[in-house]
């Protein structure tokens, strides 16, 4: 069973997909992670995302509110998400672009527009999208602000937790019947229940100091490696953002 890992009020829940957030992680160093975006509706985080142009940020396309989507607030530059922070810049997104191939599984990427260019700050900057290898057994990190005990409890303070990259082969053993794909990349934790769980849906899979992904879905359990974290893998869909950034 899957998880799309989501959202604002309620967890959007497809084909048994539920949620992301990070458990089993840390704390991250206070702005150590300046491409970091709190995706947020009414003052409530639902979804991560990552900058990467000064009015571009990057998430999970089932991270969309189709009737309410011009609404969305971007909060940029935080560590804390109910602390004022004199380095945190909000902004509303004025257009949503998901791909146009995201079938509620697959595809799962969207850019969004912000009202106004971000000004770039030691705590706010634009991540990397040069290529990056995804090969079995690489070390990467992931982060958010998501559920922190499968509890429906968010984190206060960014999370982070160390992800290793898993081969194509053995995801798709591990997930059986839940099809896969060449765009998706598969990591688990160091340890058991480690991972991504709700609300952190839309963050970064992040391979030295590069985005190599976008967190998707997971199983019903976070950071359960029976079930391993599926993210969006940016390099087959790198083509398509630039096209997107540079024609719109």
């Amino acid at each position: 069973q899957i998880l799309l890992t989501l959202t604002f009020v309620t967890t959007l829940s497809a084909s048994g997909v539920e949620g992301s957030h990070i458990v089993g992680g840390r704390d991250a160093v206070p702005h150590s992670r300046p491409y970091m975006a709190s995706l947020q509706l009414r003052g409530r985080h639902g979804c991560g995302g990552l900058l990467v142009r000064e009015d571009y940020v990057l998430t999970a396309a089932h991270c969309q509110q189709p009737k309410i989507r011009h609404f969305l607030k971007i909060v940029l530059g935080g560590d804390s998400l109910t602390a004022s922070e004199p380095t945190k810049q909000t902004f509303t997104t004025v257009r949503s672009i998901p791909h146009p191939n995201y079938d509620g599984h697959a595809n799962d990427i969207m850019l969004l527009k912000l009202s106004s260019k971000a000004n770039l700050t030691a705590a706010v900057q634009l991540i990397s999208l040069q290529r990056v290898r995804l090969q079995a057994g690489r070390n990467c990190i992931t982060a958010g602000w998501g559920d922190i005990g499968d509890n429906n409890t968010l984190a206060n303070r960014l999370q982070e937790v160390n992800v290793t990259i898993l081969s194509q082969r053995s995801c798709r053993g591990r997930w059986g019947a839940v099809p896969i794909t060449r765009s998706m990349v598969c990591g688990t934790g160091a340890d058991n229940l480690q991972g991504f769980c709700s609300g952190d849906s839309g963050g970064p899979l992040v391979c030295d100091g590069a985005a190599a992904g976008v967190v998707s879905f997971s199983g019903r359990r976070c950071g359960d490696p029976r079930t391993p974290d599926v993210y969006t893998r940016l390099s087959s869909f790198r083509d398509w953002i630039l096209n997107e950034i540079n024609n719109n």
